[in-house]
């Protein structure tokens, strides 16, 4: 995988970031704790730190670097100065299986604009054409109406409920197992 892949949309650059933007990162984070709130898990204030960005950060390149993970920052076209979303194909696992998991937020001030859709359109389009993934998976609360239109638009396929799946803002939380498929894998 790239370390310095760039990706585009109309309206969004998607980018693999490194420990240079920690603190276009931080800011991020900073701005949306309180909007996250409900669909993350419980974050130590240690996590709001330049220090913790830059670990995670070059966490995230090497995880890029082992072909096990591939994060992108999202960017309007034209000004990397402010984040207004990010995802994650997460545990990236070869093999037999050619699977991950996605993860995806969007900034507060970018919310119900269709910026998530976008770039996960083009996200999974790179992940299936240049990964070579075979499968998507995408797990969510089934309250999260916002997280379910995104992933239904997509096209992503509902295969069950995963009981107290993940520890969310201090509790077991079930959430809808969705995936999507590579056909041409």
């Amino acid at each position: 995988m790239v370390a310095n892949l760039e990706l585009y949309t109309e309206r969004l650059t998607l980018k693999v970031l490194d420990e240079t933007f920690a603190p276009v990162v931080l800011d991020y984070h900073q701005r949306n704790r309180e909007f996250w709130r409900e669909w993350n898990p419980l974050t130590p204030d240690s996590f709001y730190t330049l220090e913790a960005q830059r670990e995670r950060l070059r966490a995230d390149m090497a995880q890029l670097a082992a072909g096990q993970g591939l994060r992108l920052h999202l960017f309007q076209r034209g000004d990397l100065a402010q984040i207004v979303g990010d995802l994650g194909f997460n545990n990236i696992v070869r093999g037999a299986f050619q699977s991950c998991h996605l993860g995806y937020k969007i900034d507060i001030g970018a919310a119900n604009q269709g910026y998530i859709t976008e770039a996960l359109r083009r996200a999974i389009a790179y992940a299936f054409d240049e990964l070579k993934l075979h499968r998507i998976e995408a797990n969510v609360m089934p309250h999260n109406a916002r997280s379910r239109r995104v992933v239904a638009k997509l096209g992503f396929a509902e295969e069950g409920m995963a009981r107290k799946y993940l520890k969310i803002n201090g509790a077991w939380e079930d959430h809808i197992h969705y995936v999507m498929l590579n056909d041409a894998v």
